[in-house]
């Protein structure tokens, strides 16, 4: 299968590189595709070499599938092109999350919506990603009506220069521009830029990419989104308020029983998950299952995984294996 990498040198797109190595995936044919001033260096792969294509080149020669992790605006400019070729585009950005005519998708949940007729295909926010592979197997047994979620987000959702900006920091450098404020030994309840509302964009996607995967816009969510000085992936502090009163026992079998889901709840002995436990990992961890006492039929619960794998690449990965097992492609 020919496969276009498009944003083959940024952390998501180095990323994929190895879920498609570690999960094999037929590719008989790579084509990483990169800025125009990457174009002609070499990237390795599988023991061979790989020149960096332009898009234009790219699209010539016919891929199947291509993931895009380049931005929004690249993909809003490309991935029309290589759809228009029959392509399978699968977008990391945000550019076509919230179109209704397309697919916003984690397997897991909703692939089954997958027809032939989806040719760019969205993958949903990070952030987002593994809450809602917490929250459907509650929504189906018991039904959420709300969910309150900070987040506290690591510093490789920003991309490479904030790994460095943070390590430069680190090391008592003076590292600066990549964020507003220093990042190490600092909080910054600031992701993407603030909409007229107060809140960030970040925090509305979980908020609307939450209703459209789950398909139920009666679910209300309230989102505060924290950057932490962490690499290793995304935490998250959820407050879900149920439908229907609930057992702590039985939430965590449904969760350990939820494909992708690990649940490590043992506090007696220190057992939690933990940035550094999820790094490297496709699962989505969580434990501190505990109920909220200050109101019915409301749990707590703390959720992490790692932000460049299941939020992003493995998803990614995952959506063109349902591609291939439907016959799609």
């Amino acid at each position: 299968m020919r496969v276009a990498l498009v944003g083959a040198t940024g952390l998501v797109g180095s990323t994929m590189l190895r879920v498609l190595e570690e999960r094999n995936f037929p590719v008989s044919e790579l084509l990483p595709v990169a800025s125009e001033k990457s174009v002609g260096k070499i990237i390795h792969w599988r023991g061979k070499s790989f020149p960096i294509l332009s898009a234009a080149e790219a699209i010539m020669r016919m891929p199947q599938i291509a993931l895009f992790s380049a931005g929004g605006s690249v993909s809003l400019l490309l991935a029309p092109q290589f759809a228009a070729t029959g392509c399978r585009v699968i977008d990391n950005s945000s550019a076509w999350r919230m179109d209704p005519t397309k697919k916003l998708i984690v397997p897991e949940i909703n692939g089954v919506e997958l027809t032939k007729d989806d040719f760019i295909i969205a993958n949903p926010n990070c952030s987002t990603i593994q809450m809602v592979m917490v929250l459907k197997p509650l929504h189906q047994k018991y039904g959420i009506k709300r969910v309150v979620v900070s987040t506290y987000q690591s510093v490789t959702g920003t991309g490479q220069n904030a790994v460095k900006e943070l390590l430069d920091q680190r090391a008592g450098g003076k590292g600066f521009g990549v964020y507003p404020h220093p990042i190490d030994l600092n909080l910054l309840p600031h992701i993407d830029v603030f909409t007229d509302n107060g809140y960030t964009k970040e925090e509305m996607k979980m908020v609307n990419e939450t209703q459209k995967i789950m398909g139920d816009e009666s679910i209300h969510v309230t989102a505060t989104a924290v950057r932490v000085p962490v690499m290793g992936g995304h935490s998250e502090s959820l407050n879900i308020e149920l439908k229907q009163d609930f057992e702590e026992k039985e939430v965590r079998n449904l969760l350990s029983q939820y494909p992708g889901v690990e649940v490590i709840d043992n506090p007696t002995q220190n057992e939690y998950p933990m940035p550094l436990d999820a790094a490297g990992k496709n699962t989505v961890f969580v434990g501190r299952i505990r109920r909220d006492y200050s109101q019915s039929n409301t749990l707590n619960c703390w959720v992490v995984s790692d932000n460049l794998r299941k939020g992003a690449a493995t998803n990614a990965i995952q959506i063109a294996e349902y591609l291939r097992s439907a016959g799609l492609v």
